[in-house]
């Protein structure tokens, strides 16, 4: 027997138009596990959670700029975002979550998990594009507050793209940055090489993210 949601949409019909996008998503999902591609999220007019229960990274660029994007409308739309890039970085128990509402069936999120079971993901290159971002403890070493943006000695440089920064805009570096429970909203995510151990990818009806 059918489950059948509020507003008439059958389970079993939401799955067929779903299934094709998830498996292309897992099989996307398989590759990076593997350190077969590059990653890259973004969601279009949409900020998503990130939950880590630690951030190791080594050789640290932090700076401020833009995200440039289209909205939901088909508008473009600006955020303001603070940008850390690192040349590698492990993250323990990473969750991220995006929630999308479905004309007719509501809330749906989107959730990838990695990094659990002793087996952090592995990244090199990445840049975190935040809005916002709390934790219990955060570590610098060898932190030097103050360099222009541009003219940084560590991290992988600034990204580019979409992005909107001033080469010339504060910035601070550091050899490494251990930062503790890590609860952040982002608009972006890239990294050259993203492995995520430990995959996992669920989509659930109604809001059930990360934090």
């Amino acid at each position: 027997m059918e489950s059948v949601a509020r507003g008439g949409t059958r389970w079993k019909r939401f799955a067929v138009v779903m299934v094709p996008s998830v498996a292309a998503t897992a099989a996307i999902g398989v590759a990076l596990s593997q350190g077969a591609l590059a990653a890259s999220f973004s969601v279009s007019g949409q900020s998503f959670k990130v939950s880590v229960d630690e951030l190791d990274g080594h050789d640290m660029l932090q700076y401020g700029g833009v995200d440039v994007g289209v909205d939901m409308e088909g508008k473009k739309a600006a955020h303001p975002v603070s940008i850390s890039a690192f040349k590698n970085a492990k993250l323990t128990n990473m969750c991220q979550s995006v929630v999308t509402h479905v004309p007719l069936l509501g809330d749906v999120t989107l959730q990838l998990t990695a990094g659990g079971k002793g087996k952090p993901v592995e990244a090199e290159n990445i840049y975190i594009d935040v809005a916002q971002l709390d934790s219990s403890q955060a570590i610098f070493t060898n932190v030097d507050i103050g360099v222009a943006a541009g003219h940084g000695t560590k991290g992988p440089g600034m990204k580019g793209g979409k992005e909107q920064a001033s080469p010339n805009g504060f910035a601070q570096q550091a050899d490494r940055a251990v930062i503790k429970d890590v609860k952040q909203t982002a608009w972006a995510t890239s990294a050259g090489t993203f492995k995520l151990n430990d995959f996992g990818m669920s989509l659930k009806k109604g809001k059930q993210e990360c934090f």
